[in-house]
């Protein structure tokens, strides 16, 4: 299964200012000082915080030439993303330890998560997760996607779900802790937290369909394209099938009905599953819900 369609892919990274464009939205408030959130692609950092007063564990002094570095990374617009990221990964290599790559990390999780490139998606999430362990936005999107990249080459796949369970499950227990920022509308606030939502629900309704766990993955898929801002098509096509298998056949021709809808390559998929339903339907005893 693919990561996601690429329209929806794209639609979220283009819409990564909704999600990461400060701290407040992508990382709950911890006790310990911490490195900027990702800012939006297309915005400023904010300042670094101070380092803790003690000579253990202080991140090095940012020099003039690595602002500059940190800047040119940072004000590259998303029309060339690919050499968006290279410049990320020469900074990477050039300030291994800078202050600044929790946020280049970040921007790579958007950008290899649209390209579908998911290993390098999760090692770029589970480093940034390294230095910044309540980023929500960076466990949803890992959550989400591991469970459908998998195959039957994938190795350990057992780990791999329970790993996308906890970061997807951890994404939505942090959701209520974030604030919004003074410089953020409520619209746009509550859009980015329904797209966190919509992706770590997703990622819980495709590890219990992994499983084979089919009733328990339908109200993970119903939420998810209850609140997401422009619903996954995959996860309409994923809905159906969970239902289908639990005998809720009206359900399931409800939903492959609403992805048959949503332009994208499961469209003619889609359509062959409302007719499947609907044979099954008239064939065999729905069970109750």
């Amino acid at each position: 299964m693919k990561a996601s369609s690429n329209q929806w892919k794209m639609t979220l990274f283009l819409a990564a200012s909704l999600l990461g464009s400060s701290v407040i939205l992508g990382q709950a408030p911890t006790s310990q000082p911490a490195p900027t959130q990702t800012p939006a692609p297309t915005t400023k950092p904010n300042s670094p915080q101070s380092a803790p007063l003690t000579l253990e564990g202080a991140p090095p002094p940012v020099s003039a030439e690595e602002e500059a570095a940190f800047k040119v990374f940072n004000d590259m617009p998303n029309d060339d993303p690919a050499k968006k990221d290279q410049s990320g990964i020469d900074f990477l290599q050039k300030y291994p330890q800078s202050r600044y790559r929790s946020q280049v990390y970040g921007w790579q999780v958007k950008y290899y998560f649209s390209k579908g490139q998911i290993d390098k998606m999760e090692v770029a999430g589970d480093k940034e997760l390294e230095l910044i362990p309540n980023d929500a936005q960076t466990l949803a999107i890992v959550g989400s996607a591991l469970p459908r990249a998998m195959n039957a080459n994938t190795l350990d796949p057992q780990k791999r779900l329970a790993k996308a369970e906890q970061y997807s499950q951890k994404a939505l227990d942090l959701l209520p802790t974030l604030t919004k920022p003074d410089n953020m509308t409520d619209e746009t606030f509550t859009k980015g937290k329904n797209v966190i939502s919509a992706l770590a629900y997703s990622g819980l309704g495709t590890v219990a369909f992994r499983r084979g766990k089919f009733a328990e993955a339908i109200p993970n898929f119903e939420k998810s394209v209850q609140v997401d801002p422009q619903p996954d098509p995959v996860n309409y096509y994923l809905l159906g099938i969970c239902n289908e298998k639990a005998s809720h056949f009206d359900d399931a021709v409800a939903a492959f009905t609403k992805c048959s809808e949503i332009p994208s390559g499961l469209q003619a998929t889609c359509k062959t599953g409302i007719d499947e339903a609907k044979k099954a339907g008239a064939t065999q005893l729905a069970a109750p819900k």
